[in-house]
């Protein structure tokens, strides 16, 4: 019976710790530092698992402790929120200390092992923290101008990778954050939409219009057509040692056009069921981009 207990126990502080950390959330952003990592090095003899292994431990913690910090603040909205009110802390599951206390150790574990790469990674990893908890989180309440301070914070991943394999940001890091930059807008006004009336339970301004309209619809399929030119830059040669070949842009282009369509689709529809639609395609494109500028690096 103990046994069974202690299972049961160590399987709930499991289940719990990846809610506090947004797993799910958390591992989508290691895979784009990953990737910026890969698009880095500059071939497959100065790889180093070693700092892979560092960078995917240290974002996680990084992300991790976003997340909790996020919680501890918000415990009392997310307890309004159907979406939200079953996370550690708003559930009573998990005390507010206690989530302070795994944020803070991931803070400083995130901020050591990056340090450990260099001290620019660990600099823009401890930037999007601070973002990400001090300023995109309470401004959720006051004004729909949260999602463009929180595209800061939620862009850095994608040019975290490049800046560890590198120890540099330059015009290649600065175009990895301005595609991920401008993914954001599309992706989180697409959340906020179909999440609109559980967003309201809490007073979160997410849409740009603060409604559900043809104008939040349109500004979401302008950001979509800025985040194709920018994924697009790469291949026009003023990127520095970042470059896609014509094949791949291709690509990326028919991908961007893909994501289009459904930003256009939400345009015409305005239903819920539009813009869930469009955020999982955004989920696929943004991973997909990053792919192909991969495998385009190594195979050209």
């Amino acid at each position: 019976m103990n046994a069974t207990q202690n299972t049961l126990s160590l399987k709930s502080v499991y289940i719990d710790f990846r809610e506090i950390t947004k797993a799910r959330l958390a591992v989508s952003v290691v895979f784009s530092s990953i990737a910026g990592f890969m698009l880095g090095i500059t071939d497959v003899h100065s790889f180093s698992w070693m700092v892979l292994l560092k960078l995917a431990i240290g974002g996680y913690c990084m992300v991790g402790a976003s997340n909790a910090f996020n919680q501890v603040i918000e415990k009392d909205l997310d307890a309004l929120m159907d979406r939200t009110k079953n996370r550690p802390v708003p559930a009573g599951r998990m005390s507010s200390n206690t989530a302070l206390i795994i944020a803070s150790l991931l803070t400083i574990i995130g901020i050591v092992l990056l340090y450990t790469i260099n001290s620019k990674t660990a600099m823009f990893g401890a930037i999007s923290i601070f973002l990400y908890t001090s300023v995109y989180t309470p401004l959720k309440t006051m004004t729909s101008l949260s999602v463009f301070v929180g595209a800061f914070p939620g862009a850095i991943p994608f040019m975290l990778g490049w800046v560890a394999a590198t120890g540099e940001f330059g015009i290649e890091a600065g175009t990895l954050f301005l595609i991920q930059f401008f993914w954001q807008f599309p992706h989180f006004w697409a959340i906020g939409w179909f999440l609109y009336e559980d967003y309201e339970k809490a007073g979160f301004f997410m849409l740009p219009t603060g409604k559900k309209d043809k104008s939040t619809a349109l500004q979401i399929i302008l950001y979509t057509v800025w985040l194709i030119i920018a994924s697009l830059l790469p291949v026009l040669g003023y990127t520095g040692q970042l470059f896609i070949t014509p094949v791949a842009a291709i690509v990326v282009f028919l991908l961007g056009l893909w994501m289009l369509y459904y930003g256009v689709q939400l345009y015409k529809l305005r239903t819920a069921k539009a813009a869930r639609t469009l955020m999982l395609v955004s989920v696929s494109y943004i991973t997909l981009l990053q792919l192909v500028y991969i495998f385009d690096k190594f195979l050209r």
